[in-house]
């Protein structure tokens, strides 16, 4: 499997094990984009890579791929990264699509590295920083996890895992313009998009634009 810059996950980590028993034996994965990461791709985006966190066997991955982008796709799962990375083949994209076996809690990528940063179903405020850091001038800053609703259906969801009223808009870092944040109908989740502002040309000093191609919470269902 071929990995970027990944952070040793050990064998016995319980989210990989968990993952892995998941995505192993006769599972099929769908490959569809995340509807909202369909939006996002739609927007207007600087140049530069997508990085899409706990990504699973990521449809959304191969979607930007498939528009000439380059992906950075971290889990904790190889088994999960395997997947996709056979799919990539699959679809010729290989070459487009960066898989990072990871703990998020470990590993981050570059900060301001990434036109686009896209995480759904998963939720720690530690990572969303760091995610957030990872955001290009003028790229957008995508998530979606569960609010803190879900635990009236699943009371064994544990608090930290779920958006408290007003996240994650209420923790984006100054020099972000919120676009959305709303709660998806019957879903018990809420989703962000934010964009970073880009600096006026004048701010640049001569500097070029950022995210230029080159190179613990839990998830819900992927």
């Amino acid at each position: 499997m071929p990995t970027g810059d990944s952070s040793p996950v050990p064998a016995h980590h319980q989210d990989r094990t968990r993952w892995n028993a998941r995505y192993a034996g006769g599972f099929v994965p769908s490959f569809r984009p995340h509807p909202l990461a369909v939006l996002a791709l739609a927007l207007d985006l600087p140049d530069g890579p997508m990085a899409d966190l706990a990504c699973g066997p990521s449809g959304t991955a191969l979607l930007a791929a498939a528009h000439g982008r380059l992906v950075t796709a971290a889990d904790v799962s190889d088994v999960a990264l395997w997947l996709l990375g056979d799919e990539a083949r699959r679809r010729g994209l290989d070459g487009l699509v960066r898989l990072v076996h990871a703990d998020l809690s470990a590993w981050a990528p570059e900060p301001r590295s990434h036109a686009l940063v896209l995480c759904t179903g998963f939720w720690s405020a530690a990572v969303f920083a760091t995610a957030a850091a990872a955001v290009a001038d003028g790229g957008l800053l995508a998530w979606e996890a569960f609010t803190a609703e879900a635990r009236e259906a699943r009371p064994a969801l544990p608090p930290e895992w779920c958006l408290a009223p007003g996240e994650p808009a209420s923790l984006l870092p100054p020099g972000f313009t919120l676009l959305d944040q709303s709660d998806v109908p019957a879903s018990m989740r809420r989703q962000l998009l934010a964009r970073r502002v880009a600096p006026m040309p004048s701010d640049k000093q001569g500097g070029g634009r950022h995210g230029a191609a080159g190179s613990s919470g839990r998830r819900a269902q992927h």
